[in-house]
């Protein structure tokens, strides 16, 4: 995952609101969540979970499907896993750069 598309996931995360429905889509699993259900569980008003769920779709953490009537939300698994995977690609491997001797005033 390149540095500016995990910018955009954790700034989509990066609300608590949006947090709570994108762990609430992991525990419900790849089927999902109907949109209703999510405004249930989570008791968010329909407006304000249309505005977080765009967010989240855009940063590409959630996709959304449509089943007659019903929009279904589903994580993004693979999306998730490579900005897990980004942030510890490089754990503990050490730092070769020599910290900056510029002073921050």
């Amino acid at each position: 995952m390149d540095i500016e598309t995990a910018a955009r996931c954790m700034e989509a995360l990066g609300n608590s609101k949006r947090l709570e429905i994108v762990l609430l889509l992991v525990k419900a699993g790849p089927e999902g969540l109907p949109v209703g259900d999510i405004r249930q569980h989570l008791e968010i008003p329909g407006s304000t979970l249309s505005h977080h769920l765009l967010q989240l779709v855009g940063a590409g953490v959630i996709r959304q499907d449509r089943e007659g009537r019903v929009l279904r939300c589903h994580p993004d698994f693979d999306q998730l896993n490579g900005l897990a995977s980004m942030l510890f690609a490089e754990c503990c491997t050490g730092i070769t750069a020599e910290p900056s001797t510029a002073q921050a005033s």
